[in-house]
């Protein structure tokens, strides 16, 4: 009696637990982000990117990640890459950039997983492992606050366990921290603790596991000005060096800070302005 209703226990749970995902076709767009219950792959018709030429000011980060994910497009060994650093200075916008280049190299797919997310990279590991296609793995604005345990689920990726990372997947991830967790956390953690170094190393050097860091920081007029050029020239908009100058500089006055962003919001407000509309 006990054996056929743990066999009924068996069957009914079969039923109602969720058929294993299967992968998508690939083939329908370049870049896809990862949803959870239920898992799934959700094509992106159109990715929200600028082309690389006009990412002014970071011009070595931009040729290291660009070479890292062009080797990899190619089937070349390749890091997985932290860019962190100042808000508003490029990070994800050149991760974007950088994969739409390496597509002429071989067969990319874009895949954005949310920080929120993370404890479910394993299944979406299992589900990439074997594909005849390379993965760029992308989480942007990853950090993690005190208690918070995602982090583990994130050497999935980067340390791979027993079975090692997929070699067809890389991760790539943005952050405003160097070391993923607010400086006063790691301090905290160090004063309070019987061992001061095993206490946060687990969470530190979840930066270490990252092959390639690279660093982002607040522009300097002369950038800004130049970031704001080469965007008012891709889009046609005519305007003097002077007045352009003269306007940028008080609308960064206004926001109080120098960045990428910054200057986007301006061209967006001159394009406003001037009737010219935003385009790819």
């Amino acid at each position: 009696m006990e054996a056929q209703a743990l066999i009924r226990i068996a069957e009914a749970l079969e039923r109602i637990s969720p058929p294993p995902v299967s992968a998508p076709d690939f083939t329908r767009a370049d870049a896809f982000v990862w949803h959870v219950s239920p898992d799934r792959l959700e094509p992106v018709a159109r990715v929200n990117r600028v082309d690389i030429s006009l990412l002014v000011g970071i011009d070595r980060a931009r040729d290291t990640l660009l070479d890292n994910t062009r080797r990899f497009a190619r089937g070349l060994p390749a890091n997985n890459v932290l860019l962190w650093g100042a808000r508003g200075m490029g990070k994800s916008s050149l991760v974007k950039a950088a994969h739409a280049e390496a597509r002429a190299e071989g067969d990319l797919v874009l895949i954005e997983i949310q920080r929120e997310d993370l404890p479910s990279i394993g299944r979406l590991l299992n589900l990439l492992r074997g594909q005849d296609k390379r993965f760029l793995l992308f989480c942007d604005d990853l950090s993690f606050d005190h208690d918070d345990s995602h982090y583990k689920s994130l050497k999935a990726v980067l340390d791979g366990g027993i079975e090692g990372r997929p070699e067809n997947v890389v991760f790539y991830a943005t952050s405003n921290r160097r070391h993923l967790m607010p400086r006063e956390m790691i301090d905290n953690e160090r004063a309070s603790a019987i061992n001061p170094g095993e206490a946060v190393e687990e969470k530190v050097s979840l930066s270490d596991r990252f092959g390639l860091w690279l660093g982002f920081h607040p522009c300097d007029q002369d950038a800004y000005l130049a970031m704001i050029r080469g965007y008012v020239d891709a889009l046609g908009i005519n305007i003097d060096d002077d007045t352009l100058r003269a306007e940028a500089i008080e609308w960064q006055q206004t926001r109080g800070s120098r960045s990428g962003r910054v200057a986007w919001q301006y061209v967006t407000d001159l394009a406003g302005r001037r009737g010219v509309a935003l385009r790819d």
